[in-house]
């Protein structure tokens, strides 16, 4: 019997923090557009109310959305990629994910831009960690 190992549940190896900046870029526009979101001023113009509580439900869904798939995408790196060794390196590393997954719990029951920002800021902490693990470099680049 020939034993393997992997270090995940899939053995793809394939790990990028970029799926994880994505989703919080796509909570940041989210909340700028929530707080942008302007309440019609006519109350008998039912059809611009009706229209206004879609989109602001349509807004909150996708924010709640993204910021789940943050954590879902940060979690994978931290449960499945990282390992006990990198502690040695990143002695941080447990509290840098721990923060980052607040940040995005944070997200979800806040309309922020200061809690948006802050779950960038953890993201991309996490980016240049993920990277230097790897000894490279990537730039950290916005698609927004």
């Amino acid at each position: 019997m020939t034993e393997v190992f992997a270090h995940c549940d899939g053995p793809c190896g394939v790990y990028d923090p970029a799926s994880a900046r994505i989703a919080a870029e796509a909570v940041v526009s989210m909340t700028k557009k929530l707080l942008d979101l302007k309440r019609p001023t006519d109350p008998e113009n039912e059809q611009a109310i009706l229209e206004y509580h879609n989109t602001l439900a349509r807004y909150i869904a996708i924010k709640e959305q993204e910021a789940q798939k943050c954590k879902d995408e940060l979690l994978i790196l931290w449960t499945d990629y990282f390992k006990p060794t990198h502690l040695e390196v990143f002695p941080k590393l447990h509290e840098t994910f721990w923060m980052a997954a607040k940040a995005c719990s944070d997200c979800k029951v806040h309309v922020s831009m200061e809690s948006a920002q802050t779950l960038m800021e953890k993201v991309k902490e996490i980016h240049e960690l993920f990277w230097k693990s790897k000894n490279r470099e990537v730039a950290w680049t916005l698609a927004s």
